[in-house]
């Protein structure tokens, strides 16, 4: 089975930065492409940043120029560096990983989310 794990989550006033990080562990042939998306009570998640095995990344809109997202292949890991963070980001944040495991069967896997907010 594949798991993914976020961390770095937490509490910043305006202006701050945080870095989440999202390490996938299991039954993994390939990592493809990861990305992170975020959630507002009530709202549909969101694209926030992806990037494919090749290290093209895209960007939501709202978050260009201040987030980056960058990927560690040897620790199956991906990074959301995020700066000058504004109270509207505050969300859930969830790592999303498209991965070839076991049987070389190729699937979305997803974490458990980690919360992100934003306040004075």
């Amino acid at each position: 089975q594949v798991q993914l794990v976020e961390s770095g989550g937490g509490l910043v006033q305006p202006g701050g930065s945080l870095r989440l990080s999202c390490v996938a562990s299991g039954s993994i042939f390939k990592i493809n492409s990861m990305g992170w998306y975020r959630q507002a009570p009530g709202k549909q998640r969101e694209l926030v940043a992806s990037i494919t095995s090749d290290y093209i990344t895209n960007y939501a809109d709202s978050v260009k120029g201040r987030f980056a997202i960058s990927r560690d292949n040897a620790e199956n890991t991906v990074y959301l560096q995020m700066n000058s963070l504004k109270p509207e980001d505050t969300r859930v944040y969830y790592c999303k990983a498209d991965i070839t495991g076991r049987y070389y069967i190729t699937r979305d896997y997803w974490g458990q989310g980690t919360q992100v907010t934003v306040s004075s």
